[in-house]
């Protein structure tokens, strides 16, 4: 059974932002229609629990933001490549001095990594983590299996992290780099702590439990 869409919570969001958030901040909105000069990129998943203005206590337009199913960050050297165009505008026309990949806690996309048959039913979704199926096979050749909380926390870690190398094929990206125009990070938001951690790759005994 269909659960009903309480889409006036939604419309009535929108008139208080009208009514009451718009007016009082009318000369910041005035500016920020004039242009947009973030200095971070921020790539994450588009998991509705992730905020990323939320967690960082960024304003509207100090991010430029890019979403989708697991944080994923195509080769430059695939044909399709996912967010390549966002990336190429942030770092080429906006110049941005930072490019964030922040993967999350409870990860769906990585759990379908791990456990293909879980998507099996999902073309598009199954189509989309086949750029992942790498990673399963460093999972169990690592740890031994694909199951338990842990080797999903590490897998989702590990994620991030080959997306921060995959970043580094896209030539805007590289040119930056190489002239210290531009750092890359690799985060880990765990959403029942709010803990926000720089990634640990599987080669690593434990976890990191650095702050980011």
């Amino acid at each position: 059974m269909l659960k009903r869409l309480n889409i006036k919570k939604v419309d009535e969001g929108i008139r208080r932002f009208q009514e009451t958030v718009f007016p009082a901040r009318r000369k910041f909105f005035e500016k920020l229609a004039k242009g947009q000069s973030p200095q971070i990129l921020w790539i994450t998943c588009a998991d509705s629990r992730l905020d990323p203005l939320l967690i960082t206590q960024m304003e509207p337009g100090e991010l430029f933001v890019h979403r989708n199913t697991g944080n994923i960050v195509h080769p430059y050297a695939i044909p399709t490549r996912g967010g390549a165009a966002t990336i190429e505008f942030a770092v080429s026309m906006l110049g941005v001095q930072h490019i964030v990949v922040c993967g999350h806690s409870d990860c769906g996309a990585i759990k379908g990594c791990l456990n293909p048959a879980t998507v099996e039913a999902l073309p598009a979704v199954r189509e989309w983590l086949r750029h992942t199926d790498s990673l399963r096979e460093r999972v169990v050749a690592r740890l031994g299996h694909a199951d338990g909380p842990e080797v999903l926390e590490r897998a989702i870690q590990q994620n991030v992290l080959d997306q921060v190398e995959h970043l580094k094929t896209h030539p805007c990206v590289a040119e930056a780099l190489a002239t210290n125009k531009l750092q890359l990070h690799a985060w880990y938001y765990k959403i029942e702590t709010g803990d926000v951690l720089t990634c640990s790759s599987l080669d690593s005994e434990l976890i990191s439990a650095r702050q980011a």
